[in-house]
């Protein structure tokens, strides 16, 4: 039985860094790539996705700094209505070849603050559309909040996310902080 490939990535920009990297590149993401991006980070759409990098080699590894620009769309984690988001994320990874992982799985890696930055590559090229997927990812945040929120909040009756104001809950805990 074969084992089943993974899917190809939503927004691929392969980068060709021999013999030299470009010193800079710009990509942008298609309406296409937007959708898919935006249904693997689990949110409403992705209007515009753009990225700035510069490259730098530093002997069998290259260096890649840049920016990242994005308009989300986003569904309020209170109210559930959608709101835009302006996203303005830098990164800053090195590209390094491949690293000879431990062979027994009760052997240990130890990573040092830098190694944390570091995505191994073939010496060759890499997917730099696939980089500036991830710094989007980790810069969406899951609990998002609209302008509408403070406002649902009133009409569900919280109006504190610390303390419940009426019915026996609210009881239980002004009678606890009492003690």
């Amino acid at each position: 039985m074969s084992e089943a490939l993974p899917p190809p990535p939503e927004f691929s920009r392969m980068v060709k860094v021999r013999p030299h990297p470009p010193e800079a590149l710009t990509i942008e993401a298609s309406d296409s790539e937007r959708a898919a991006l935006a249904q693997r980070f689990g949110i409403a759409a992705i209007d515009s996705l753009v990225a700035v990098a510069r490259f730098a080699e530093d002997g069998a590894n290259v260096s890649v700094e840049g920016t990242v620009d994005a308009a989300l769309v986003q569904e309020c984690a209170v109210a559930g209505d959608r709101f835009p988001v302006k996203v303005a994320e830098s990164f800053s990874v090195r590209m390094i070849p491949p690293v000879r992982h431990p062979t027994t799985p009760d052997e240990e890696i130890e990573l040092d603050e830098d190694d944390l930055d570091e995505i191994e590559f073939d010496g060759e090229s890499f997917d730099l559309g696939e980089i500036v997927a991830q710094t989007l990812a980790l810069a969406i945040d899951p609990y998002a909040e609209g302008p509408n929120a403070e406002a649902a909040r009133k009409e569900a009756g919280i109006v504190s996310d610390e303390e419940p104001q009426d019915g026996p809950l609210a009881d239980l805990l002004r009678g606890l902080k009492k003690n």
